[in-house]
């Protein structure tokens, strides 16, 4: 039988175990934390595109019951006024609505649901090489000085992955989209969202979301505009730090934001914000990459995870039907580069438009206006249809064959 070796343990690895397992192929999950990556993060929302594709390989229950529902978002401007409102679940029309959770809980899921089908995970093992012997079995060696073999090696390492730097030395490195991400939680706010809503604020300074849990936590990023700021420097900002930033960026709007940040105590991370636009090699001869490792995304468009997921049922459905991996790899590469590098070019427009990407051409109260008018004007043509359901509606058929 067919053996994979899968590098991350995050998101694109766990799920495509579980496809591999559906489609009758036995994998190992390789992830380089000691004791996982369930740490990792913030919060994260996944569509009905990528719900659709974790219910196609059974594990949609799983992630439903660490989640809850997301119905519509409302967009604000910095007077605290709404433009509008938009609804969340698309037009596909099979009753899934988007679904926001921590990201630990999600990988807890994941890992959990991987462990009932007797899909083993190892901890502690980081790739630092993988060869291809004469008979086309792929080696792969961890920084441990362990290693694995197999029939074939699907890097799902991340935004800043191994596997696609030995794949191609040459390939692109992620890109800064001149903002950082910073999320935070707090029990309870003194402005909830409504249930299921997401609010929007396009702030003078920066762009602010949030949205409030059933059982009472309110979850909330802020985007940022800034610099790249290296590993040591992120590491030294504590929350408190992040904290005052925030606040400062959002002081003279007339919005919940302040507040929001305000009320919130340690429980609050933040990131830089990368995409990569296009990478050039996505497989070789017994090596293939999925989810960040081929095309991360900004977070402007929240569809990261959901992408990853589609990745991971798509390549097992390649890898179930071809005879060979490189016909398979090309059929995974062919159904899925068009979209996700469309999508990833759309997050990217969203982050320059995001009000701190250019902040001293938008610091204008009539550029305001403009922005304001055009949102409420889009927003008011798509109440009942949003135009990203080409996004949102995309469903993998597990049952149809590729060829």
């Amino acid at each position: 039988m067919t053996r994979a070796l899968i590098i991350g343990g995050g998101i694109a690895g766990p799920v495509a175990a579980l496809a591999l397992r559906k489609a009758g192929i036995d994998s190992t999950v390789y992830e380089a934390y000691p004791g996982g990556a369930d740490d990792v993060g913030a919060f994260l929302m996944l569509f009905a595109n990528g719900l659709a594709a974790l219910r196609t390989v059974d594990a949609l229950m799983p992630v439903h019951d660490c989640s809850f529902a997301a119905e519509s978002v409302e967009f604000y401007n910095r007077a605290g006024e709404r433009l509008g409102r938009r609804p969340l679940r698309g037009s596909g029309g099979d009753g899934l609505s988007p679904r926001t959770m921590e990201r630990a809980a999600l990988n807890r899921a994941l890992h959990e649901e991987a462990a009932r089908r007797s899909i083993p995970v190892e901890h502690g093992k980081r790739l630092v090489d993988a060869t291809t012997d004469a008979n086309g079995r792929v080696v792969a060696a961890f920084d441990d000085g362990s290693h694995a073999e197999g029939d074939l090696l699907i890097g799902a390492d991340g935004l800043h992955s191994r596997t696609r730097a030995l794949l191609d030395p040459g390939a692109p490195r992620p890109r800064h989209v001149g903002q950082s991400t910073v999320c935070g939680r707090l029990p309870h706010s003194p402005e909830a969202a409504p249930p299921g809503t997401y609010r929007m604020i396009y702030g003078k300074g920066a762009f602010f979301g949030c949205t409030t849990a059933p059982d009472g936590p309110t979850y909330w990023f802020a985007n940022i505009p800034g610099q790249e700021l290296s590993r040591a420097a992120l590491a030294a900002r504590t929350p408190a730090q992040w904290r005052r930033r925030v606040l400062d960026v959002f002081a003279e709007d007339a919005t919940p934001a302040a507040g929001i940040v305000a009320a919130t105590g340690t429980d609050i991370v933040a990131s830089n914000t990368y995409d990569i636009p296009s990478t050039p090699v996505w497989h070789g001869r017994s090596t293939v990459i999925i989810g960040d490792a081929a095309h991360a995304t900004a977070p402007n468009a929240a569809q990261g995870a959901s992408l990853a997921i589609e990745d991971a049922v798509v390549l097992a459905k390649c890898l179930r039907d071809l005879p060979d991996t490189a016909r398979a790899f090309a059929a995974y590469e062919r159904l899925r580069r068009e979209r996700v590098e469309r999508v990833v070019a759309l997050s990217g427009r969203l982050a320059s438009r995001d009000p701190g990407a250019a902040a001293a051409a938008r610091s204008s109260a009539e550029a305001a206006r403009t922005r304001d008018a055009r949102t409420a004007r889009a927003l008011g043509r798509d109440e009942g249809q949003g135009d990203s359901d080409w996004i949102r509606d995309y469903r993998v058929d597990w049952d149809e064959k590729v060829r």
